[in-house]
């Protein structure tokens, strides 16, 4: 079963045809940073990026809250034998490690999908794409 990827959708920019932050540069050739962080383009990717950071940083910070919160005062809880050994408190410790590895797995599609074809966006209108 394989599903057919279609590139992302182009971006739409405010900017006109030909107008580059690197046109707007120093003597150096480096781009206009200013600009660059002004531009709508940087702060959508600002926004997307922090669309996905907060929300994802509170859920982890609750689920580990209560991870800790379960272990110092609900002994009998976390130490309930479910297999052999393993008790519930084993479980949900190896679950904080399954939940990170899920988060950056996460992010790196979010990433590859949402903010990387954005960077690249920024990089070729800064001129930082040539180099």
């Amino acid at each position: 079963m394989s599903k057919s990827v279609r590139p992302p959708a182009p971006i739409p920019s405010d900017r006109g045809a030909g107008q580059r932050f690197a046109d707007r540069g120093d003597e150096n050739g480096e781009p206009d940073f200013r600009a660059i962080q002004e531009s709508p383009e940087f702060k959508r990717l600002s926004r997307r990026l922090r669309w996905f950071i907060f929300p994802m940083s509170a859920f982890f910070f609750c689920w580990y809250m209560t991870f800790v919160l379960l272990s110092a005062y609900h002994h009998d809880f976390m130490s309930r034998k479910l297999v052999g050994a393993i008790n519930t408190g084993t479980v949900l410790g190896l679950l904080q490690f399954v939940s990170t590895i899920t988060i950056v797995l996460t992010y790196r599609r979010f990433a590859n999908k949402r903010l990387d074809p954005q960077v690249e966006k920024i990089h070729e209108l800064s001129g930082a794409g040539n180099k």
